[in-house]
């Protein structure tokens, strides 16, 4: 599965995209991570207004192989999060850029943070084998 051009992209394998008007951003793991870990059994998600940190631990995802820390790529407060895959962590695997989405943040920095995240052809030659 190729990496969407319009998202950027975390070394730690999460991805964001920003709303239209910039203050808020949608993040997810990308399909890379959803393959090394297998399938997804549990999702475990910030909670709606809690603060996260860019770069720091705010979740977790266990699958049939593993338990894995889910870092934010942003700073910010979290605006929602997507109840379906709490209900059905399959999503993550089935779709991880699209109904695989897991939660939304209200950006504390703007878009300062974003700059510094990979676009999608270094993401790329970072997982390349």
């Amino acid at each position: 599965m190729s990496n969407p051009e319009n998202l950027r992209y975390s070394k730690e394998h999460e991805w964001l995209t920003l709303a239209a008007a910039g203050e808020q951003a949608t993040i997810g793991i990308t399909a890379h991570a959803a393959d090394a870990l297998g399938d997804v059994v549990f999702v475990q998600l910030p909670e709606v207004g809690a603060k996260v940190a860019a770069g720091e631990a705010c979740g977790e995802l266990e699958s049939t192989k593993s338990v894995s820390d889910l870092y934010s790529p942003a700073s910010g407060t979290v605006a929602e999060v997507n109840q379906a895959v709490v209900d059905d962590p399959a999503l993550v695997n089935s779709g991880p850029f699209e109904d695989g989405w897991l939660f939304k943040v209200t950006l504390d920095q703007g878009t300062d943070e974003i700059a510094d995240l990979l676009t999608a052809a270094q993401y790329s030659e970072l997982t390349a084998d």
